[in-house]
C-alpha cells in the first residue's frame, strides 16, 4: 500500500459532529479506517469510580448509528477507544449495549471486539511487590494501602491489542482505557507503515479539528504515506495551518517534542510541517524509539465521601469590600457549629469557591481582585449524604444572614438562583493511582473478546 486514510468524525465520541462534512469526506477520500476517542481524565476521577459516562446515551447511540454505518457500507473497521469515558469494564459494557442495541434496530451483522483495560488489585499489588511500579506527573509513590482502597483500576493499552482485534477480523473494535493516538495509529500500524508517523499523525487526529483553525470537536482526515503524513478538516470553513499544527504539539504534553508512550517515544524534534494548499499541512521527519518492555500508566480511584454544593450570588458592595473577612467568619460560625453538635473536624471538608475573583485559578490567579458581583459555590464533602447536605446548608444560611462592619440591610446577603438551594452531587472519588507500571508484554494486560452481532450471527457460529 502506497497510503491508509483515517478518518476521526470529532474529538470525542458523544461530542458531536457534521454529518454532512463526515458523509462528503467518506465520499471524497474513502478512508482505510473510522476511529474515535471516547475518553479522557480530564473530567475528573468520578467516572472510573461510579461507572457511568461523561458523555450521554441519546448521543452516543445517534453517533454510533451513523459511525457503524458507514463503517458497514464502505466495508472499513471502526475502533472506539476508550470507550464511555473511562474505559473500565463496565464502560465498555455500556458501549457494548449501545452497538448491541443499534444493530438490532437496523439489522446489521458483523464482527465484534472488545478489548479490556481493567486490571485487579492483586495484579497490582503483584506488579508494586516485583519492583514494577514507578510514579508519573508526582513524586508520591504508589503503596499496597493505596491499592486496597481502589475501587477500579484500568492500565491505559497502546496501539498492540487493537492490532491484535484488527487482525483477529473484528468490524467493530470497541477498547477499554487506551492512549489517543494508538486508536488512530492501530491499523497504519497493523499495515506496516512507520510506527512514529503514525502515532504522531494519531495524537493530532485523536482531537478531530482541533488543530485545525478555527477549532473544533468536528471531522478531521490524515492520510499517512511511507515518509510523511497529511492533514485536512472536513469542514471547508476551517483549514490546518503551520501555527495549528506546530500548536497542537504543546496540546497536553510538558514536552512538545517527546511524546512518550506505552511502547516507545515519539521524537518530534526533527518533525517538519509544511504547507500543501490552503487547507492541508504535511508532516514528515518524525521519529520513533520503541522501549524494551512495556510501560503502562495505571489509574485508579477510591471512594471519599459524598459532596453537596450550594450555589449563591453576591452583589453588596460593602460586603464585597471585606470578603475575604465574612467568608472566614462564616467558616468559623459553621465550624463552631458543627462542633455543638459533636461532628468531628476530620470527618468533613468545606470549600469556597468564588467566581469573579479566583474561582477559576484559585491560588494561581495573578490579577485576585472582587468584581462588582461574585458567584459563591459552597461545597462539602462527608462520609455520609446526610450530613454533607446538613453542612452545605448550614454554611449558606450562615453566611446569607450574618452580620458584618458596614452593614445596610437587614435581608439576606445571598441571592440563591435555586431552590432548594442545597443540591446533592452523589458520591466523590479521587485519584489513588496515578503511575506506571512496566508490564513487559503489552497484551498481557488487554484480553481481547470477539462476538457475532446480528440476525446472521448464530450461522457465522455454526
Amino acid at each position: 500500500m502506497e497510503e491508509v486514510r483515517v478518518i476521526a468524525p470529532t474529538g470525542c465520541l458523544g461530542y458531536g459532529f457534521s454529518r454532512e462534512d463526515f458523509a462528503r469526506m467518506l465520499d471524497e477520500h474513502e478512508p482505510d479506517v473510522i476511529a474515535v476517542d471516547a475518553g479522557s481524565t480530564d473530567p475528573g476521577p468520578y467516572y472510573l469510580g461510579s461507572g457511568q459516562s461523561f458523555t450521554t446515551e441519546v448521543e452516543v447511540a445517534a453517533e454510533l448509528d451513523v459511525l457503524i454505518a458507514a463503517s458497514l457500507e464502505r466495508d472499513v473497521p471502526l475502533v472506539v477507544g476508550s470507550c464511555g469515558g473511562a474505559g473500565a469494564d463496565p464502560h465498555v459494557a455500556w458501549t457494548r449495549r449501545i452497538v448491541e442495541e443499534v444493530a438490532a434496530k437496523r439489522g446489521w451483522s458483523f464482527r465484534l471486539a472488545t478489548i479490556s483495560a481493567e486490571v485487579s488489585r492483586e495484579t497490582v499489588v503483584g506488579w508494586l511487590d516485583d519492583g514494577a511500579i514507578g510514579t508519573f506527573e508526582s513524586e508520591e509513590p504508589l503503596t499496597a494501602e493505596a491499592v486496597e482502597e481502589s475501587i477500579c483500576i484500568v492500565a491505559q493499552m497502546g496501539h498492540e491489542p487493537i492490532v491484535e482485534a484488527l487482525d483477529g477480523g473484528a468490524q467493530v473494535v470497541l477498547a477499554g482505557r487506551a492512549c489517543d493516538d494508538a486508536v488512530f495509529a492501530a491499523l497504519p500500524i497493523a499495515r506496516g507503515f512507520d510506527v512514529g508517523l503514525a502515532l504522531h499523525m494519531g495524537k493530532i487526529l485523536e482531537c478531530g479539528a482541533l488543530a485545525a483553525t478555527p477549532v473544533g470537536m468536528d471531522v478531521m482526515l490524515g492520510t499517512l504515506r511511507h515518509d510523511h503524513f497529511e492533514l485536512v478538516p472536513g469542514s471547508p470553513r476551517r483549514a490546518c495551518t503551520l501555527t495549528s499544527v506546530h500548536g497542537h504539539a504543546l496540546y497536553e504534553r510538558e514536552d512538545p517534542f517527546i511524546h512518550i508512550g506505552p511502547s516507545g517515544t515519539v521524537d518530534l524534534t526533527d518533525a517538519v510541517v509544511s504547507k500543501v494548499d490552503d487547507r492541508r499541512v504535511r508532516v514528515r521527519g518524525t521519529r520513533y524509539e520503541p522501549f524494551d518492555d512495556c510501560v503502562v500508566k495505571l489509574e485508579g480511584v477510591r471512594h471519599s465521601g459524598f459532596r453537596s454544593i450550594a450555589v449563591a450570588g453576591m452583589r453588596c458592595p460593602s460586603m464585597l469590600s471585606i470578603l475575604d473577612e465574612i467568608l472566614d467568619e462564616g467558616l468559623r460560625r459553621t465550624r463552631n457549629s458543627l462542633a455543638a453538635m459533636g461532628v468531628p473536624d476530620d470527618s468533613y471538608r468545606l470549600a469556597l469557591h468564588v467566581y469573579g475573583r479566583d474561582g477559576v485559578m484559585r491560588g494561581l490567579e495573578p490579577r485576585r481582585q472582587v468584581a462588582h458581583e461574585v458567584g459563591l459555590v459552597i461545597e462539602a464533602v462527608a462520609d455520609e449524604q446526610a450530613l454533607a447536605h446538613s453542612i452545605a446548608h448550614n454554611l449558606a444560611g450562615t453566611l446569607l444572614h450574618l452580620d458584618y462592619p458596614g452593614q445596610y440591610n437587614n435581608a439576606g446577603n445571598l441571592a440563591f438562583p435555586f431552590s432548594p438551594a442545597e443540591i446533592d452531587a452523589g458520591p466523590v472519588f479521587e485519584f489513588s493511582i496515578y503511575h506506571l507500571a512496566r508490564v513487559g508484554d503489552p497484551l498481557a494486560a488487554f484480553p481481547v473478546e470477539y462476538l457475532d452481532i446480528g440476525p446472521a450471527a448464530g450461522e457465522r457460529a455454526a
